[in-house]
């Protein structure tokens, strides 16, 4: 385990209810409106948990299929240095221009 893991023990209830400590809540930002907890169930028996903080009402056109496959699309040019910079907005502009007569 890293330095910054914890291992406890937590109850769990009648109802399958389970408690995190206030401090762990706090840490991952569980006791935000509309936090989650994502659950895994491994096939060796391992119940994995992970905080899921909802997402803002006005950034979740970025979390769309459509706009990460175009995120990993970016991502591949960018690792095969497919890219051009610019100086300039101007620079920018007229190689647009460019690329528009071509």
């Amino acid at each position: 385990m890293s330095a910054s893991a914890s291992h406890q023990y937590l109850g769990v209830q009648r109802r399958g209810t389970i408690t995190l400590p206030a401090d762990v809540r706090r840490r991952l930002h569980l006791d935000e409106p509309g936090a989650q907890v994502e659950m895994t169930e491994r096939a060796d028996g391992v119940v994995e948990l992970r905080a899921a903080l909802p997402v803002p009402a006005d950034q979740k056109w970025f979390w769309t299929e459509r706009w990460q496959e175009r995120e990993r699309e970016v991502d591949e040019h960018l690792a095969a240095g497919r890219v051009t910079s610019h100086e300039s907005t101007d620079a920018f502009l007229s190689h647009l221009d460019d690329l528009g007569r071509e």
